[in-house]
Parts: C-alpha cells; sequence; structure tokens
C-alpha cells in the first residue's frame, strides 16, 4: 500500500521500487504546451532503465504518431506510436459497441479524433445534414462555435428517443499551456450539453477502460500510473486499480489534494519527478497528530494547524492531506492554517 493506507512502505522504498511499468499522463506531467516541464524528461528516461514506459492522454488533437515524435524532440528518444495510448483509441473502441464501421460519424476535434474514427473503418463528416450515426467530440485548438453548432443540431433528439449517440473522449475542463491553464475539452462538451439538454458518454480518464487498455497493450504487472489532475488521472488511475502519483507540475495544487475526495487519492504526492528516486517519508499518525518527515500537523477540533512545517514543502503538504484524509472529515469540516495550502511549487 502507498501512503495513506494503514500500512506503509518502508522507510528506505521508492514510488519506483517494484515496479515493471511507468504510465503518464503527458499534459501536467511531461510537457506544457510544446515544451518539456523542469525535470520530466531526465526523470522518465531514467525510470524507464529496467522498466516498460507508456503514456496515457486525454488530448485527442494529435495523433499517436505525432504525440511520439513531440516526445522524441522534447529527450525522449525511444518513444514510439505504440507507446501512447490515446482518448481517441478508446473513444473509437466505445464507439465500436455501438454503431457498426461504415457508418458516417460526426467529428467535433482535431487530427488524432479524425485519424483513428477513419482507421477504424468510419466516413468522417463535419455537418449534420450528412445524417451522422453518432457524434464524436475531443480536443482541438481549432474548434470554432460552428463545430459546436453543427454537434448541436446533430444531437437534438436525446438518445432514448431515437436520438444518435454522442461519445466524448474525454472531459478534462482545463489544459495546461506555457502561458498558463486554458478551456480544456470539457469546457466545450459542456457548452453542446448546455444546448441540447443531454449528457456525453465519456471514454477517456477518468473512466478505466483506457488503463485496461494500457495495462494489457504493455503486459503490466506492476505498474505506476502518474498524473496531476485529481479528477480524472487519479480518480481513473483508481477505478482502474492501479497505485498512483500525483505530481504537483500540472493543474491540480496542495488545496486541491487537502480537499480531494476518497475516490481521487493518489498513493503518492510529488514535487517533480525526481522525487520517482527518492525514498518515500512514512506517514505516521498518533492520535490528533501526523507527520512526514520533520513535518507535523494537528487535528484540534475544528482547525488544522501545522505543529512543525519542517523543511521541505512537500511533506508539509502530504502530511495535511494525510491527517485530512484519515480523519473521516470533508474538508469543510475544518478551519485549515493558510501555510497548509500555500503553494511554493512549479506552476505551468
Amino acid at each position: 500500500m502507498g501512503l495513506f493506507g494503514r500500512s506503509h512502505k518502508p522507510s528506505a522504498a521508492t514510488p519506483l521500487d517494484g515496479v515493471d511499468t511507468v504510465l503518464a499522463d503527458l499534459d501536467g506531467v511531461v510537457y506544457a504546451g510544446s515544451g518539456a516541464l523542469p525535470h520530466a524528461v531526465e526523470s522518465l528516461n531514467r525510470a524507464a532503465e529496467g522498466r516498460r514506459l507508456g503514456y496515457i492522454t486525454n488530448n485527442a488533437s494529435r495523433t499517436d504518431a505525432n504525440v511520439a515524435a513531440h516526445l522524441r524532440e522534447l529527450g525522449l528518444t525511444d518513444t514510439q506510436p505504440t507507446d501512447i495510448v490515446t482518448s481517441p483509441q478508446a473513444a473509437v473502441r466505445l464507439l465500436r459497441t455501438k454503431i457498426d464501421p461504415g457508418a458516417v460519424i460526426l467529428v467535433v476535434g482535431g487530427e488524432g479524433l479524425v485519424t483513428e474514427v477513419q482507421k477504424a473503418g468510419y466516413t468522417v463528416t463535419r455537418s449534420a445534414d450528412d445524417g451522422p450515426a453518432a457524434v464524436l467530440q475531443g480536443f482541438s485548438p481549432d474548434i470554432a462555435w460552428t463545430d459546436l453548432a453543427e454537434a448541436a443540431f446533430a444531437l437534438k433528439a436525446p438518445e432514448d428517443e431515437g436520438g444518435i449517440p454522442w461519445i466524448a473522449t474525454n472531459t478534462d475542463w482545463t489544459l495546461p499551456q506555457a502561458r498558463g491553464i486554458a478551456p480544456g475539452n470539457g469546457t466545450l462538451v459542456s457548452a453542446v450539453h448546455t444546448a441540447v439538454g443531454r449528457l456525453a458518454t465519456v471514454a477517456g480518464k477518468p473512466e478505466p477502460a483506457i488503463f485496461h487498455e494500457a495495462v494489457a497493450r504493455f503486459q503490466a504487472r506492476s505498474p505506476l500510473f502518474i498524473g496531476d489532475r485529481l479528477d480524472t488521472d487519479i480518480a481513473g488511475a483508481q477505478a482502474a486499480g492501479l497505485p498512483s502519483v500525483m505530481v504537483l507540475t500540472g493543474v491540480d495544487r496542495p488545496k486541491h489534494l487537502l480537499a480531494a475526495p476518497p475516490t481521487s487519492r493518489p498513493t503518492f504526492i510529488l514535487e517533480d519527478l525526481r522525487q520517482l528516486f527518492e525514498p518515500y517519508p512514512d506517514t505516521v499518525a498518533e492520535r490528533d497528530t501526523t507527520r512526514v518527515g520533520d513535518a507535523v500537523v494537528r487535528i484540534d477540533g475544528p482547525d488544522l494547524r501545522i505543529v512543525e512545517a519542517g523543511s521541505r514543502p512537500i511533506d508539509l503538504v502530504r502530511a495535511g492531506a494525510a491527517a485530512v484524509w484519515n480523519s473521516g472529515r470533508a474538508i469543510f469540516g475544518f478551519t485549515v492554517q493558510p501555510e497548509l495550502y500555500a503553494d511554493p511549487f512549479f506552476r505551468p
């Protein structure tokens, strides 16, 4: 078990001990925009020594071949298209359970989604006037109002009243970019939902199918998944039964960790990927006091207080999260000392 179970790894163990396959998200873990995040490439190359390295991404805008080429340019030199498991691939697998190949599919999205739909034997259209058998929606930075409108026109009838299926590759609300956090596919899916009053079926994270596909593809016996978002990455890994790393180089921050529900709690919390190779400290809980390393926090009635800030901010975050999670109380039941959700860590 990881940090927050009742039994803990020995103090000498690192998050990679016993792992044969490392599965990593991309946006917010490996890169933000086109540039690599600090320490990500060298850490992943090191993790790949003696282990299989693969990637699971909800970003539907590019093909697996384009993603692999980008990773090679960043310095992950051995990356091949087969190392990339994408939400368009998951969406098309789901589509096959509903619609036979050969049908016309309205695609709202970029090259990554179009390519997978065509590879599966479907015909792509961008117009509701072509009588599509389903709508597939994924992220592309080039999506316009007209694309969303065509999806709404095609989805005007609910599926249980004879309407066509609507599959979204993912519903990530935001997308890390070099300049900051931008709207993601979930925002665009929500726009269509607001227009038509129905919900899409989601294919990618946090649904477990995309994780199961990765485990099967890489023949993983002891995988570890790395992500930066609690609601998709960590929740999906947990639903699929995989231990997980939450790395603070992407979207979610210490305040989100403190408030994480039981379905979205990582096994490990890291400042950056260099800490994959560091001994992971035990959580020591005694009554209302929780210690990680030399950071100590205490629950005092409704208050979550810092007893010792310790020498490493990441251990203070780990201690605060462990204290809240193990209390059985939701975060709104506490008055939290502001230093516990301070954010001295890298932000994209």
